[in-house]
């Protein structure tokens, strides 16, 4: 088996893994505890600092704090004390809706898209640019579970994708201003080969998406085929995240609830995973502020 357990965190959902080089630990979030985890790796470590809402994301800052998505706002988190201070208010969002995945493009920008938070879920989400001065300009509309934010090791191309529809697009970016091309669908999952959660790309430019419903991780090139694929241990494995100093450990969140079925097979649903050798990551970006 190429993935091992890294720590039985036991997360209702597990999310948004994101390397810090400078400390050389890994953060994540329980987005129902609500809390953000630091996992070491040099020690197996975790520590959870509850934050006062749903928490879908982070973002590391250049500052050292960290970023977080609330439910409609960013809040600033000191990753030492645990205090936090109100960022920014996301405007416009229906009251069902909630941030999900988020990520810091190469322009020093946090995206953030939402998600419809009901069960029967309709296209009511969004996709946010927040600059460092707190504006957040609405780039994307019609979403569902807006997911899956990643960008080529260059910057110039960005990946997103609705894990509702299965869609996994791509556009041109400007990594000096943010601006955006027009999308294009590379590729339409299935149930069968895993509809998309949260991704990562990797040196060579490829896509790395978490099948949520396939319970396996698949790699994906730009030109949208499927490379290849790894059976993850249990089911719903939610992100995946290359970390370490060459950025060749992946690390891969999952979730736990809804999952009550299986737990007896699977008892470490929720766990975080890592794997050695399977490839190596993109550069990840800091908030400017």
């Amino acid at each position: 088996m190429d993935f091992i357990l890294a720590a039985d965190l036991r997360a209702e959902v597990g999310e948004g893994p994101t390397w810090d080089d400078r400390r050389r630990v890994l953060w994540l979030v329980d987005i129902l505890a609500p809390c953000v985890i630091r996992f070491d790796p040099a020690d197996g470590s975790v520590h959870r600092i509850p934050v006062p809402e749903v928490c879908g994301s982070l973002a590391l800052c250049r500052s050292g704090a960290l970023l977080v998505a609330q439910r409609a706002s960013l809040i600033r988190l000191d990753p030492d004390s645990g205090a936090t201070a109100p960022f920014a208010t996301i405007p416009e969002e229906p009251a069902h809706n909630r941030l999900n995945d988020g990520k810091v493009g190469p322009d020093g920008a946090f995206w953030v898209g939402s998600m419809d938070d009901r069960p029967e879920k309709q296209a009511t989400a969004m996709l946010w640019r927040v600059t460092p001065d707190g504006r957040a300009e609405r780039r994307r509309e019609g979403l569902t579970v807006s997911n899956g934010l990643a960008w080529s090791p260059d910057g110039r191309t960005m990946w997103h994708s609705d894990s509702r529809s299965a869609c996994i697009d791509t556009c041109d970016f400007d990594p000096a201003t943010g601006a955006t091309g027009a999308r294009r669908t590379v590729i339409t999952m299935t149930d069968e080969t895993g509809r998309p959660d949260g991704a990562a790309c990797d040196a060579a430019g490829n896509y790395w998406s978490a099948g949520v419903s396939a319970g396996r991780i698949n790699v994906i090139s730009p030109a949208g085929e499927i490379l290849r694929h790894f059976a993850f241990p249990v089911p719903a494995p939610t992100m995946p995240c290359f970390a370490g100093p060459d950025l060749s450990t992946l690390f891969v969140t999952s979730l736990r609830r809804g999952r009550e079925s299986v737990l007896a097979e699977h008892p470490t649903l929720g766990g975080l995973f890592r794997a050695e050798g399977l490839g190596q990551g993109a550069p990840v970006h800091r908030f400017a502020d």
